[in-house]
């Protein structure tokens, strides 16, 4: 399984001289604790993440230490150089990166390190968790055809 499979294709993205009140208004209106801070690639129309903001990053180092976040970037919260994923990478490969560095959430690149999306820990339990119910009702399933045909 690779990680193109898991990934969310639309990432939301904001640019690192971005007001961090425009980052924080962009997660409330997107619905997402996530953001991928990208720069212009050299191929017209795509964008490198050159690093990822977070929901938890402006609550605990902005808001938590009584700075106003009016008067900040994203460049002054982002997390810089994020470990990403390749889009051809293996499923595991990318959960061993997560392990090892605590993150739920990887940007995902492609062939020329643009980006195309994001993988989380919750799409891919989404995937799992539907596979096991497949598993255990075919399970179920054989077992109901046996009971019927021995009475």
């Amino acid at each position: 399984m690779k990680v193109k499979n898991f990934c969310k294709r639309e990432p939301v993205t904001v640019r690192s001289a971005d007001e961090l009140v425009v980052a924080a208004r962009l997660m409330r209106e997107q619905h997402v604790g996530y953001l991928v801070v990208v720069e212009p690639a050299v191929r017209e129309g795509t964008f490198v993440p050159v690093g990822v903001i977070t929901d938890r990053d402006i609550v605990v180092g902005v808001i938590a230490r009584d700075i106003d976040p009016r008067t900040l970037r994203v460049e002054d919260v982002m997390t810089r150089e994020p470990v990403l994923a390749d889009e051809d990478e293996s499923l595991g490969g990318a959960l061993k990166k997560m392990r090892k560095v605590g993150v739920r959430r990887l940007p995902v690149v492609g062939f020329q390190n643009e980006l195309v999306g994001v993988l989380a820990i919750d799409d891919i339990l989404d995937a799992v968790v539907g596979e096991l119910q497949d598993a255990a009702g075919a399970i179920r399933k054989e077992q109901s055809i046996e009971i019927s045909l021995r009475p």
